[in-house]
């Protein structure tokens, strides 16, 4: 950092301006995104999936909670984890902080895993959050939105995920967020889905690491992410993890 360019005030005033322009080309193509992304056509949902929830079990309709639209992150947390991947627990630090702005928006947010309920109750209170979290256990839904992914499939050596191959040694589990419509008669609608680096702006920390000097100072994406109890004397990790380093 000692090595940077360092100039008179006019110079970085006129830098800034360049970038900017930039910045707000950026904006404008956003805004162009989300407006395709919300033109984008629907899928009728014909799989009726009931999770594991406090208060028992539940539909995706009644995740809802009466809003109609719904946000869903599949968070990974394998059933044969100790903790949830440390990288989606970076991500779901900034669930709480939104609920009462989303929920006044008609939109309900909850968080889906594998893992058995009683696991997910628990590192939730470790975590300190609030935010739904229901367990897809006993159902396919975390399969059939192509977040997760049978032994055979593994076995294959390439999995289907973010609307391409990849090599399975990614494992069974990985991040995304699927986004669904419920109409006055109760039908639920898919009506979007988002995986791996793309979900990558809607985590506030990343944000203001982009604004600083250092940026998020990594040595490979996501390498300086811990849970948030665990900075002080961590190793290093990786955003997401494998059975071993979820332990």
């Amino acid at each position: 950092m000692t090595d940077h360019l360092v100039v008179d005030p006019q110079s970085w005033l006129d830098a800034r301006r360049t970038l900017l322009a930039r910045e707000e080309a950026l904006m404008r193509l956003k805004k162009e995104v989300n407006e395709a992304r919300m033109g984008l056509p629907w899928v009728r949902l014909e799989t009726s999936y009931v999770f594991d929830t406090p208060a028992g079990r539940r539909s995706l309709g009644d995740l809802f909670e009466g809003r109609s639209q719904l946000l869903v992150y599949h968070f990974m947390f394998n059933p044969d984890w100790a903790a949830g991947c440390p990288g989606c627990s970076f991500m779901a630090d900034t669930f709480d902080g939104a609920l009462a702005h989303l929920r006044n928006h008609d939109v309900a947010l909850v968080a889906a895993s594998r893992a058995p309920l009683a696991k997910l109750e628990a590192y939730k209170a470790r975590m300190g959050w609030r935010f739904p979290w229901v367990s897809s256990q006993h159902n396919t839904f975390s399969y059939d939105l192509g977040v997760s992914f049978r032994p055979e499939e593994v076995a294959t050596g390439k999995l289907t995920y973010n609307y391409g191959l990849i090599d399975a040694e990614e494992g069974e589990d990985l991040p995304g967020l699927s986004v669904f419509h419920r109409d006055p008669d109760g039908q639920v609608f898919h009506t979007y889905s988002a995986y791996g680096p793309t979900l990558e702006d809607l985590i506030s920390a990343l944000a203001f690491l982009d604004r600083t000097p250092k940026g998020r100072n990594e040595t490979s994406p996501l390498s300086f992410v811990r849970r948030h109890d665990e900075y002080e004397d961590a190793p290093a990790a990786s955003a997401c993890c494998s059975e071993t380093e979820a332990a």
